[in-house]
């Protein structure tokens, strides 16, 4: 665990060092950004974020690489060069994005190709626990490898429209998902607790909280294309590494872990953004209006206008995103005559204090039509 602290640590000072250097860079070099109508912030903001995220990212990994207690990590190299080129190709397309906004299919075609750098690394999926399902073809394990990186990708870059909103679930979910990937090293052998996704959530969730003070409301800085594709990737390449650690060779080892959890946890940790791009996607064809148009529909922008403010929507968002990733290991591993009560005790908690606007307003309006 301390190797783990230490890149955390690592990963959090060069980000948030990094961030204010970035943003002077932005702010001098690159052309100030237009407020537009659907956007929240109210003066134009510097984009390189992302390019400090990935900046702690890369150091982080570079010192990973030299400890002793990570050589069954990087004994495969293959993995990490596939991460490593995919976040290089990350790093052109989010600055180029940001310098010349670039159409949403040029995008796509970007996020295609870094899910194809991926999989030509070797990380694949090839097996789903759910029915024991196997692809045997490699081309549907790359198929089915690239439309969950690109989907996680935009399920990322839809929720990354409040201060402070994308990087905050992102780090809850990269501080469950590395709880998770470690314990199943745990499992594995009680003396080397080295695990290729919990190294990258680790270093992700450090970059992000370093990030973070800088993108808080009020932000002086966004993390830009760069950021969510990095973020989105990272998450996505943790995600299938596991599901191979658990459904692969030495599946035996970890007979004492749901079968599902690889799974259904990858899925709790995003389900507010993938939820909300589902929600937009489908939104957005019954308007008859292209999937990728943005717009003022997402959930953090109706809470906005049922009466929070956007730090509140914010801190709110959190809550639920650690509600849902939490929810799927404590009901998992933990004894649930003493989580259930406290889940649903939390729910209640949470749930007052997202509905309360609408149900004063609510209120309000019952006690005018009566007057």
């Amino acid at each position: 665990m301390r190797t783990y602290l230490l890149l955390i640590g690592v990963a959090f000072v060069t980000s948030y060092l990094l961030t204010p250097v970035l943003r002077g860079i932005g702010a001098k070099f690159l052309p100030a950004g237009i407020v537009r109508d659907r956007d929240m912030h109210k003066r134009p903001t510097p984009k390189l974020g992302g390019v400090a995220i990935i900046g702690a990212i890369y150091l982080s990994l570079a010192m990973a690489s030299q400890i002793p207690f990570l050589n069954g990590v990087f004994r495969n190299p293959e993995p990490i060069r596939g991460v490593l080129l995919a976040l290089a190709v990350i790093l052109v397309l989010g600055v180029l994005d940001d310098l010349m906004d670039l159409k949403w299919w040029i995008k796509l075609i970007g996020q295609v190709g870094i899910g194809l750098i991926v999989a030509s690394h070797g990380i694949v999926i090839k097996a789903l626990p759910v029915g024991s399902v196997h692809f045997d073809s490699y081309a549907v394990q790359v198929g089915i490898t690239v439309v969950l990186i690109v989907m996680i990708m935009n399920a990322i870059n839809f929720m990354d429209g409040l201060d402070g909103l994308a990087a905050g679930v992102s780090a809850i979910g990269a501080a469950t998902f590395f709880s998770y990937s470690y314990y199943l090293a745990m499992r594995v052998n009680e003396e080397d607790y080295a695990n290729f996704s919990a190294l990258l959530c680790a270093v992700l969730l450090g970059a992000t909280l370093g990030f973070l003070p800088h993108n808080f409301n009020p932000a002086s800085i966004f993390m830009g294309e760069s950021g969510v594709l990095a973020i989105g990737m990272i998450l996505a390449v943790a995600s299938i590494a596991i599901t191979g650690d658990v459904l692969g060779d030495d599946a035996f080892r970890f007979r004492n872990v749901p079968a599902y959890m690889p799974v259904i946890l990858p899925a709790a940790v995003i389900i507010l953004p993938l939820l909300d791009l589902c929600m937009s996607v489908v939104r957005r064809i019954l308007r008859r209006q292209s999937p990728f148009r943005a717009d003022q529909g997402h959930m953090h922008h109706l809470m906005v206008k049922g009466g929070h403010s956007e730090q509140t929507t914010v801190i709110l968002m959190y809550l639920w995103a650690a509600l849902c990733a939490s929810g799927v290991m404590a009901f998992s591993l933990l004894d649930r005559r003493i989580v259930v009560p406290i889940y649903v005790a939390l729910l209640i908690v949470v749930g007052f204090a997202t509905w309360a606007p609408y149900v004063r307003h609510r209120i309000k309006q019952l006690k005018a039509e009566r007057a």
